[in-house]
């Protein structure tokens, strides 16, 4: 496997340290015992990538918090320590996770829209505009003014001011983020909303009687998850519950638009049904599977399940005991808290696209850290929460936002160009190949990632291929037989 060209034990050192740190930090955040720590080995440190952040460090450490966290749930199911082991390279490339996924050998279409992307402004500044849902591409050229057509919305953005801009577009419907700089973003309220709020969070929102966990061969074994999530860091939390043996259902609208060929990636391991909110017997059949859920992770923005009847304290009234895990953009609190988001746009407003591209250039970092990072975070809390309920009972909400973990990923400071300047920008195709698995699926043979964590006794393992959205009727399988 690949190692780093430039031999800088001082600085792998440094950053190894950083990483377990950034593991305590994590386990204290979710309320898990930090002992369990010593379970836990990283191998490698960054730079992995030719990127100027700790993305590598900073995933690993997710990653391994959430192994430890799964490794807590085996040992409370019977007494048995294990081993976690995570390498900081394999965690590095895992933040581009869809870019490796292969259908029949062939990679699958781009998930990014034509029309979205980086467009000029007033003043020689930049604005990133979120194209990739049908409704979003047409509120932008909605607020522009033009077709939406590449060309005619570039025109039209050269008029405006890029603040304005943004405004326009959210208030349209749409999703943009003008390109500030660290010190534009630093002086703005949504960032001094976002340093205030935990970087995840765990609360107790209700009463229930302590769960009682029978032996299992995972972790997750005989546990229930609804999965209502979006694009990537959502569904990357179904599928790394999935991962320790979860039963997780993805439920969908069929009406929504989908993200593509990163469903199947982020798929592995669920079962995969359509349900339309918006008609009463639809709503019934969620609110059914609640009653026996585990778990109930969304994404949708704030209050929009609220409406429905479905926020997390009717939940937790519902079915006491169920752990209700919250994404958002921005966060709670702010006066973005109820705005649209996604990676791209944190990068973009938060300095981080203006770090990579600089001021004439802004670009994106060449990988989803933030989405991955944020659905690993959820995953810990989510599995936290379980293990608390096993010691002291209770109804839980797990909150994560796009934007903290964003300045989490900041927080680490960054690394000096000569360090990852010389690195390749990708690793070889059978580098690739040698960290993947292939599944059959109905789409055909699947390659994708295998799991990045290793834990000795429990191992990670995806009993279901991904499938194409809504294969599977609304019902959990074997109904009445779940071991919890």
């Amino acid at each position: 496997m690949r190692e780093s060209p430039i031999d800088f034990p001082h600085i792998w050192a440094e950053t190894m340290n950083a990483t377990k740190s950034g593991v305590r930090e994590l386990l204290k955040a979710a309320g898990l015992p930090g002992d369990i720590v010593r379970w836990l080995t990283i191998a490698r440190a960054d730079p992995v990538l030719p990127v100027a952040f700790h993305i590598g460090d900073r995933a690993a450490a997710a990653i391994g918090a959430a192994g430890l966290a799964a490794a807590y749930l085996a040992w409370l199911r019977d007494g048995t320590e294990q081993d976690v082991a995570v390498d900081t390279g394999r965690a590095a490339v895992s933040l581009r996770s869809a870019t490796y996924l292969r259908v029949d050998g062939a990679k699958p279409p781009s998930p990014w829209d034509p029309v979205g992307g980086m467009y000029e402004v007033g003043a020689g500044r930049w604005i990133s505009i979120h194209c990739n849902f049908p409704g979003h591409r047409a509120a932008a050229a909605r607020a522009l003014g033009v077709p939406a057509e590449r060309p005619a919305m570039e025109r039209a953005a050269l008029e405006w001011d890029g603040v304005a801009l943004e405004d326009a577009i959210h208030a349209a419907g749409g999703c943009a983020g003008f390109v500030r700089t660290e010190a534009e973003w630093a002086a703005h309220p949504q960032s001094a909303a976002v340093a205030g709020q935990a970087l995840l969070s765990v609360e107790r929102i209700g009463d229930a009687a302590p769960r009682a966990l029978r032996p299992a061969a995972q972790p997750l074994s005989g546990m229930r998850v609804l999965d209502l999530t979006r694009v990537l860091a959502g569904p990357t939390c179904g599928r790394l519950l999935a991962e320790y043996g979860a039963d997780v259902l993805k439920v969908n609208g069929a009406h929504l638009p989908d993200s593509g060929a990163a469903e199947f990636d982020t798929g592995v391991g669920k079962l995969s049904a359509t349900l339309d909110l918006r008609d009463e017997g639809d709503a019934a059949r969620l609110r059914a599977l609640v009653e026996s859920a585990d778990v109930f992770s969304q994404s949708y923005r704030p209050g929009t399940l609220g409406a429905r009847g479905l926020s997390p304290e009717a939940l937790a009234g519902a079915r006491p005991g169920i752990v209700v895990t919250t994404l958002t953009a921005w966060g709670p609190t702010g006066p973005w808290a109820r705005r649209r988001g996604f990676d791209s746009i944190v990068q973009a407003t938060s300095g981080m696209a203006d770090i990579v591209g600089g001021r004439e250039s802004p670009r994106l970092m060449p990988v989803s850290a933030i989405d991955y990072i944020s659905g690993t975070l959820m995953a810990l809390g989510t599995m936290a929460a379980l293990a608390r309920q096993v010691t002291e009972g209770g109804s839980f909400h797990v909150r994560v936002s796009l934007a903290r973990t964003g300045q989490w990923l900041r927080d680490a400071g960054l690394i000096d160009r000569v360090a990852w300047a010389g690195l390749p920008a990708d690793w070889t195709e059978d580098e690739i190949a040698s960290v993947s698995m292939e599944q059959i699926s109905p789409i055909g043979r699947v390659r994708h990632l295998a799991p990045v964590a290793r834990l000795s006794a429990t191992p990670g393992a995806w009993h279901r291929p991904p499938v194409p959205i809504g294969t599977h009727p609304a019902i959990w399988p074997n109904e009445g037989n779940a071991t919890r």
